[in-house]
């Protein structure tokens, strides 16, 4: 979500949070906690934070000029130096400061658009957004600034490894952004830039307007739940109006037993917005290969990939082509049993896109009988907090500790400290935003709110973290269950509050929080493997009615297999857009629809693409925010599962293995090379064989 912003200058919300004060500041929270127990005690701030709490919607329009006033200030006294008398000390340490100073700032303006109840603060906080979001990237275009930077580096003072990394970082950030360029050059990078953005933000217009339908008799809708029928508007002629929106779409192509009524469903889908997103999309490719050649890159796919772990398109290339390769057996069998399904229900007609998930659907009702409404009876929200925090106390040597009476944007905002467990050092802090309200941000998240680093006195910053989820509140006494995909999305954001928090970078741009996706996702989707093993679903689980029976170990088995069942044909999905996706951004005029009609048989093991259907048309990766990295997700997971089968597959609560991955990976944040990172975590490169062993071992 974070990453739309990425390109336009400073990645504002950073989605997974931090702030505090250090040793001293411990004295003083156990002080207030104590004092807190006084029945008339008086809500206050948290010791140490920067942050902002409660804005008023004026507050934040002056906090907004503030920074911005602030920010030109240290940015023209940098630029002032003469370029003889450059030093760390008046050059680089006033940026640094600056960066620590101004972020929790900056997120006092903008996390309240995520979560207030008051209207004007909300529009209060996305005007801040988008005038902090102007001025940043305007901030890291100014030659003047740059050019002083450029002078301390070619002087070649002597610096430790993390300094020399933020100067490097530095110099990177205002050369992707334009400042060494000529004048005519970056009116040039403006006015495609400019172009670029109108252009996306007319893909995803045109996909948000699309409001497209199909009429359906109820025999045409046979299979369907009982639910979803009701929610279905009837019209005069009788027929039932399916609306051509994501949820309703996959709920028809997994449930209908009607085989032409997915195929017209899933084709009038791929068509929507058709030659204009296409159209669309191909200027797009074109727009962002001029910039990328313009700022010194060969094609758009390295300029974007250059900063992330991967660091080069040829290197996604091959990983890419890799799991697919390795994958294709596996793929080809599974196929083949969803093909024997459907000539069983069916009869002979050809299997196609369209048949895939009502068939995979099948085989799992086949297969084994889990009843996730019965799965959903063992995830009472409290429970499962309270699981989370042993998982993350017993693998990362962690203490959590609730904090009573702190002021907050909502009453039923819970605080928390987090504490080393074997010295009580005060870690960090989060607030926990847990439950659905009106104008809430929809979606399970965590937002950086300060960033751990040292402050010019030497003393370190605490992290304070934000999560914001949107669990279901208590109606009439009923317990507050959570399905089983929400337990493994909460445990997986909780997992980004300890990397967040567990950071040692000085700087604050090295935020745990602050990394590329490919790198910053692999500790979640390292620990969504807690939520499919028996041991931890057990401390995650109790029976709502009587919460000492946790979860049976055959449902834990059942939830594994699921996971685990089809996995070939479903990472084929995947790479077949990643590639599509790498391929037109490191090419030059690339026909989209040739390649798609290329590419879609020889990944898809056959199957051919729906007749008049193309992912480029409306798929808002391509457009906005993933061009060139979608396959970022994909690489998380498989490192992930590298560092899951060698460090803790045989001892889930490993705290040995647990402690070496926050010392190691989490610790450095962005101060070091991610790829450096896991090789030292696991003695080795990281390799991509655990992940394809364990999608064979565990396949049908």
């Amino acid at each position: 979500m974070a990453k739309e912003k990425e390109k336009r200058g400073m990645n504002l919300l950073a989605f997974t949070g931090a702030a505090a004060l250090v040793a001293i500041a411990v004295n003083f929270v156990i002080s207030a906690i104590n004092a807190q127990k006084s029945k008339n005690h008086k809500k206050r701030d948290l010791p140490g934070s920067s942050v902002r709490i409660k804005l008023s919607a004026s507050e934040i329009h002056k906090l907004t000029d503030h920074i911005i006033s602030k920010s030109k200030e240290i940015y023209d006294l940098v630029a002032s130096v003469p370029i003889e008398k450059v030093t760390y000390l008046n050059v680089i340490a006033p940026i640094a400061e600056l960066e620590a100073y101004q972020f929790p700032l900056v997120q006092s303006c903008l996390y309240p658009k995520m979560v207030s109840t008051s209207d004007d603060v909300r529009k209060a906080s996305a005007y801040a957004e988008k005038k902090l979001d102007s001025h940043f990237l305007m901030s890291r275009k100014r030659e003047d600034v740059y050019r002083v930077i450029k002078a301390f580096v070619e002087r070649g003072e002597k610096l430790d490894l993390e300094s020399k990394y933020f100067v490097q970082s530095l110099v990177k950030d205002f050369e992707r952004n334009g400042a060494n360029l000529t004048l005519t050059k970056k009116e040039e990078l403006e006015r495609l830039t400019s172009q670029i953005d109108e252009l996306a933000f007319q893909y995803i217009r045109n996909l948000n307007g699309d409001n497209s339908f199909l009429l359906f008799h109820g025999s045409e809708l046979d299979g369907m739940p009982q639910e979803f029928i009701k929610s279905l508007e009837e019209i005069e002629s009788g027929k039932l109006k399916v609306a051509l929106k994501s949820y309703n779409v996959s709920a028809v192509l997994e449930h209908c037993k009607i085989g032409a009524t997915r195929k017209l469903v899933a084709v009038s889908y791929g068509k929507r917005c058709g030659r204009e997103n296409l159209d669309i999309l191909e200027n797009l490719v074109q727009l962002r290969h001029k910039v990328a050649r313009l700022l010194g890159y060969p094609n758009y796919a390295d300029f974007a990939i250059e900063s992330r772990m991967a660091r080069t398109s040829a290197k996604v290339f091959e990983f890419l082509e890799d799991i697919s390769d390795n994958l294709t057996d596996l793929a080809l069998r599974e196929l083949n049993i969803l093909k024997d399904l459907k000539r069983e229900e069916e009869g002979d007609s050809p299997f196609g896109m369209e048949d895939i998930a009502y068939y995979m659907r099948r085989a799992e009702e086949k297969q084994f009988d889990l009843d996730l409404g019965e799965v959903k009876q063992y995830f009472p929200v409290d429970l499962v907090l309270t699981g989370i925090f042993r998982i993350l106390q017993d693998l990362f040597g962690l203490r959590f500790e609730e904090i009573k009476d702190i002021e907050a944007w909502h009453e039923s905002i819970r605080l928390f400290s987090v504490l080393d467990i074997s010295s009580s050092e005060l870690l960090g802090y989060f607030y926990l935003d847990l439950f659905s309200r009106e104008e809430k941000y929809a979606h399970t998240c965590v937002l950086a709110l300060q960033n751990g680093c040292l402050s010019p006195s030497g003393t370190r910053q605490i992290p304070i973290a934000l999560v914001i989820s949107q669990c279901p509140k208590q109606v009439d006494g009923s317990p507050m269950l959570l399905r089983f995909t929400e337990v493994v999305t909460l445990l997986h954001e909780f997992t980004h509050v300890v990397h967040h928090i567990c950071n040692h970078a000085s700087f604050s741009r090295f935020s745990g929080l602050r990394l590329e996706t490919d790198f910053c996702e692999i500790p979640g989707r390292l620990l969504e493997n807690w939520c499919y093993e028996s041991i931890s679903l057990k401390m995650m689980s109790g029976f709502h009615q009587d919460i000492t029976k946790s979860i049976t170990t055959g449902l834990c088995k059942s939830l594994k297999q699921r996971r685990d069942m089809f996995s070939g044909i479903k990472l084929k999905q995947e790479i077949l857009l990643c590639l599509m996706d790498q391929i037109i951004h490191s090419s030059e005029n690339m026909d989209i629809v040739e390649l798609l009609k290329h590419l879609h048989p020889k990944i898809m093991m056959g199957i051919p693409l729906l007749d008049g259907t193309n992912p480029a048309s409306c798929f808002p990766r391509f457009a906005i925010g993933y061009e060139a990295t979608c396959y970022s997700y994909l690489w998380s997971e498989v490192f992930a599962a590298d560092v899951f089968v060698s460090k803790f597959q045989d001892d889930l609560l490993n705290q040995y293995a647990g402690l070496q991955f926050r010392n190691k990976v989490l610790a450095p944040g962005g101060a070091k090379e991610p790829l450096q990172i896991l090789s030292d975590y696991l003695g080795r490169e990281p390799s991509i064989q655990p992940f394809v062993e364990t999608k064979l071992r565990n396949s049908l």
